[in-house]
């Protein structure tokens, strides 16, 4: 990274992970669990940005309910730049924030955002995109997100349509495009012109302060009046009385849609191929797919067991997590089973997506205990 570029991470956590339960619950998260090894996934979202930033630059948002365990685990992450959000307001009042912290501070500054829960293959090749994204972005009122190539069409991803490749090997993006349905993805990938949306973008402070103030011009205000309360006593206050009036918006539809409307050739909006291994972890089902891959816990019948002990007997292509007991798996295939101290969930792969609507309906059964 040039040492003239004041590069920020924003780590977005405050999400429930509610399509990892029962492992995943309000107050220990996907993020703060070790779904793909020793180290927790913000732990090694951390970790992998550590070559390009210096661990007082780094800032989290998330949630009350979270905090104790992330500060726990960013234990070298200065605690006050773990900023809990009074209520959920989806991601761009949260990196909305983030930049009007920064900016007071230093416009110039180029932020990151980072989902806290990602998976990333090959992390050279990531930083490499990364350094190559900040200094498109430090060069004027740029904003660069990092798209995915597509490996099948999934509805699951919000898409990039991309127009002209540029001399740097960036893109420029025509439209954003939210999860498809089926005919559309297929036909999206067929195109050959399109790409996932990894949910990582790079700006510079100043750029995504005046994006928010340009097209949330009701929420801006609240978020600079909280951004300007911070260090103060009067903070937690100020922050609880007005996030919550913030337009509950993601920051795709709120800043990247608008400034792709304005033409591929005026939006200063570009995309870098996020060609290094990204897996977002979303379901059960793409953990299976990622530790089959990466040959983690599997069997010659293509079964992943994180247990105490496993015996497949016919039975094929199933994951299990159940590290304190054995697991007989008997003429099934393709099945989901994860056990914890006061829940199994039972399923099939294919309706991992809707592990979700298992927490709604306890949610809305008053099982608050399970959640």
């Amino acid at each position: 990274m040039p040492k003239s570029i004041d590069f920020r991470p924003i780590i977005l956590a405050g999400g429930s992970g509610t399509r990892f339960w029962p492992r995943s619950r309000k107050a220990r998260a996907k993020q703060v669990l070790a779904l793909d090894g020793e180290r927790t996934m913000i732990q090694r979202t951390v970790d992998r940005l550590l070559p390009l930033a210096k661990r007082e630059d780094f800032w989290v948002i998330t949630n009350d309910l979270l905090s104790p365990a992330i500060c726990e685990q960013l234990d070298l992450v200065p605690q006050e730049h773990v900023v809990c959000e009074p209520a959920a307001r989806n991601t761009a009042p949260a990196a909305g924030l983030s930049a009007f912290l920064v900016e007071r501070e230093n416009p110039d500054a180029v932020l990151g955002i980072f989902p806290a829960d990602h998976v990333i293959g090959d992390e050279a090749a990531f930083l490499a995109v990364l350094e190559h994204a900040t200094k498109i972005a430090a060069a004027g009122d740029n904003m660069v997100v990092l798209g995915v190539t597509p490996t099948r069409a999934e509805t699951g991803y919000g898409y990039i349509e991309t127009g002209e490749a540029l001399g740097d090997g960036s893109l420029r993006v025509r439209r954003f495009t939210e999860k498809p349905n089926q005919e559309k993805a297929e036909e999206f990938v067929a195109a050959g012109n399109y790409h996932w949306n990894s949910g990582i973008f790079v700006w510079s402070a100043r750029t995504l302060a005046n994006a928010v103030r340009e097209h949330l011009p009701e929420t801006a205000p609240y978020l600079e009046q909280i951004a300007a309360a911070y260090g103060t006593a009067g903070f937690r206050k100020t922050f609880e009385e007005l996030y919550p009036k913030c337009e509950n918006i993601s920051v795709d539809y709120a800043v990247l849609e608008p400034r792709s409307a304005k033409g591929e050739h005026h939006s200063s909006l570009y995309c870098l191929r996020a060609n290094f291994g990204w897996n977002d972890l979303g379901s059960w089902a793409a953990l299976y797919e990622h530790q089959l891959a990466q040959a983690q816990f599997v069997d010659q019948h293509e079964n992943v067991a994180e247990s105490a002990g496993s015996l497949p007997l016919d039975a094929h292509g199933n994951y299990v997590y159940s590290p304190k007991k054995f697991v007989a798996l008997v003429g099934v295939k393709d099945l989901v089973v994860v056990e914890t101290d006061d829940a199994i969930l039972i399923a099939s792969r294919d309706h991992s997506q809707d592990v979700g609507k298992v927490v709604k309906q306890l949610a809305a059964d008053g099982k608050k205990e399970l959640i």
